[in-house]
């Protein structure tokens, strides 16, 4: 299976170039995506099953650096301007400053400055105490305690195609620059943001692997474990596809419930390189995989992440859990909750699905669909597909219809579907009204030529044949012999055509025969 972006190569080259702290132990995260991805990804037309069509996701970030933050910086390297759309503004600080440097592009939400009073008009305050509850939509503008919650929600959206230019990409605090008042600079804390990324680990299944990763551990001399922390994930699946808006904590999509948990504490911790030796305890990675539910559109997970507080290897930084597989946290080994992450993945099944209505068969020009035998087939997203309606022998088809039908028009035999999603076409054919042969009798004498005629009842309309040959009002009747003749009924202004009678009935008409037939157009005034 062939994906057009590789999400998890993107944040490895996000990540590839982030700066350790050595100077302190703590890094802060805010577990969350400030990246909306536009993702179109699919299998081969042989063995597509999903595509992901977009994933997106909104975090939310405190403030633990014991100040007031008048702002918030996002640092994208290998992007301009030109490669941004709009950017999450349910904040105190509004629309974001997007500005370019030399090799790539800042995001900067900041305060309003009041030059009278010499203060910035809005911060976010330090968040106090300790907490191990969700920020339960505290961080959202409105919200009644959101002045004084400690943090806030932030977001930027990259456009498709230039997501496989981003090479890395920080984000921090900004705090008033004491030499220069009326002026932000950026925290030298920087808040480390994972991405979930999103790839089909095998092609012969439908399981879509939601991938989490720390920043890869600092280099010798010392060998050292990275930061600990722990992790819990809730899922839920959705029959639609779901917003960027819709992702926030206080929505009743955004899965929080005990029963939706799907990963329960599980302490991440980024091991040394592998030639460095030791035992590798821990895993810096976290992948929750599964297939998508029939019919479900969207996959939503809630990432919350919190504080490791038990102790520490004096050398090698490595967590020493009460527990020695580091999956149940005793009350001394966690603390504070330190990001909620809603993230969603939105997919679909991009198929193509033939359903017949009577007797004939359709194909499609790749060879792929012949129903007749086969009518179902996966197909790569985008693709378009000719199919062809051919009616079986004294059968007419008589149209198309199902999801994709805008793209066939009618009675046409041939129309071109593209692939967005499950695709489902109907094709009806009818059966033609044929008559028995000739009477006997009568003494050996000759035979009359069997004829079509076509009355009108009850208003004002015209009937047309294919094969050409009636125009009824001026052209009434026509040979039948040995023919396939389909009527046409076209109502003239305020008036309705309502159906057949004679030879046809119902609201369609075909006819074959050796002895002639008649049959009528009945309409009706509006």
């Amino acid at each position: 299976m062939a994906l057009v972006i590789d999400l998890f190569q993107i944040w490895r080259n996000i990540m590839k170039k982030y700066k350790h702290d050595s100077k302190s132990r703590t890094i802060k995260h805010a577990c969350g995506a400030v990246l909306t991805l536009s993702l179109f990804a699919a299998a081969s037309a042989a063995n597509a099953v999903v595509a992901l069509i977009g994933g997106l996701g909104n975090f939310d970030a405190a403030n633990y650096e014991g100040q007031n933050a008048y702002g918030f910086e996002i640092k994208i390297e290998g992007l301009q301007a030109s490669d941004l759309s709009q950017s999450w503004t349910g904040n105190k600080f509004g629309n974001p400053l997007i500005e370019n440097y030399a090799t790539g592009v800042y995001v900067r939400y900041q305060s309003a400055y009041d030059p009278v009073a010499l203060k910035f008009v809005s911060a976010t305050v330090p968040r106090a105490g300790s907490s191990l509850t969700s920020f339960a939509g505290a961080c959202y503008m409105g919200y009644p305690s959101y002045n004084n919650a400690g943090c806030d929600h932030f977001g930027v959206h990259i456009n498709y195609a230039a997501l496989s230019k981003v090479t890395n990409t920080s984000y921090r605090w900004m705090f008033e620059d004491s030499a220069n008042p009326g002026h932000l600079v950026g925290s030298t804390t920087t808040i480390m943001v994972p991405t979930p990324t999103y790839s089909f680990p095998d092609p012969a299944t439908q399981e879509i692997a939601a991938t989490i990763e720390l920043p890869p551990t600092p280099p010798a001399p010392i060998p050292q474990y990275g930061d600990a922390t722990w992790v819990k994930v809730f899922k839920t699946e959705l029959t639609r596809a779901v917003k960027l808006d819709e992702l926030v904590d206080t929505n009743a999509i955004v899965p929080q419930d005990a029963t939706q948990l799907e990963t329960d504490y599980k302490l991440m911790q980024a091991s040394p390189p592998p030639e460095s030796g030791g035992n590798h305890k821990q895993n810096g990675k976290l992948v929750n995989q599964g297939s998508p539910n029939s019919g479900s559109k969207a996959v939503i997970r809630r990432y919350e992440s919190y504080e490791y507080t038990g102790a520490y290897d004096a050398i090698t930084h490595e967590a020493l859990c009460a527990d020695p597989t580091c999956s149940v946290p005793i009350s001394t080994e966690i603390g504070n909750i330190l990001a909620a992450q809603m993230a969603a993945v939105n997919i679909n099944v991009p198929s193509l699905t033939v359903t017949k209505v009577g007797t004939g068969n359709v194909a499609s020009a790749d060879k792929i669909i012949s129903c007749g035998s086969k009518c179902t087939s996966p197909y790569a997203l985008g693709t378009v597909i000719a199919l062809t309606a051919q009616a079986a022998s004294n059968n007419t088809f008589a149209g198309w219809a199902g999801v994709g039908a805008e793209l066939c028009t009618g009675t046409t035999l041939t129309c071109n579907v593209t692939i967005s999603d499950a695709m489902n076409i109907s094709a009806t054919f009818n059966a033609v009204v044929a008559t028995g042969g000739g009477g006997g009798g009568g003494g050996g004498g000759g035979s009359t030529a069997a004829t079509l005629t076509v009355k009108t009842s009850g208003g004002k309309g015209t009937i047309t044949s294919n094969p050409a040959g009636i125009l009824c009002g001026n052209i009434c009747s026509m040979s039948l012999s040995g023919k396939v003749i389909a009527l046409t009924a076209t109502p003239d202004a305020g008036f309705h055509f309502v159906n057949w009678s004679g030879a046809c009935t119902g609201t369609s008409c075909t006819v074959v025969g050796n002895t002639s037939l008649s049959v009528q157009a009945n309409f009706a005034k509006n």
